[in-house]
């Protein structure tokens, strides 16, 4: 069995996103950001974002959405802005502060990155996303049945 000299392939994923996440967490504590602020920062559109699709985007609860995002608010990052057409949807947008951390956290993804595609050949990478795809399409047929 293959899993047996390698492991198993969800053991791997997970190693490897918390590594990743550790990685994020320290670059983002040293720059005055967490993750979570980063993630937002990045999803943040220049024409407004509604604040209720940011949640589902990033998978945060709506209660840890919101305390980061007043956090935010606070820091100077983000402004909220009510619609003139519907009063209930509020809208974010990045200040020139907000823009100014997205780009340290953009920066840093783009390197990243960019290591890993000079360090991985073409093939390599085309594998690692196939591979991806297929425990996408899995996990749909594994959640679709329970």
């Amino acid at each position: 069995m293959k899993e047996k000299k390698q492991g198993l392939i969800d053991v791997q994923v997970r190693h490897a996103w918390h590594r990743i996440y550790r990685m994020y967490n320290q670059k983002a504590l040293s720059r005055g950001l967490t993750i979570s602020t980063g993630f937002i920062l990045m999803n943040i559109d220049k024409t407004g974002t509604p604040s209720t699709s940011l949640g589902p985007r990033m998978g945060m609860e709506p209660t840890s959405l919101s305390r980061t995002l007043k956090s935010m608010e606070d820091q100077g990052w983000i402004r909220r802005e009510i619609t003139s057409l519907d009063k209930r949807k509020v809208l974010i947008f990045l200040t020139n502060d907000g823009l100014k951390k997205r780009n340290i956290v953009r920066d840093f993804l783009v390197d990243f990155n960019d290591k890993i595609y000079k360090r991985a050949t073409t093939k390599e990478l085309h594998g690692f996303f196939k591979t991806m795809q297929v425990m996408d399409e899995i996990i749909d047929e594994v959640v679709r049945i329970d």
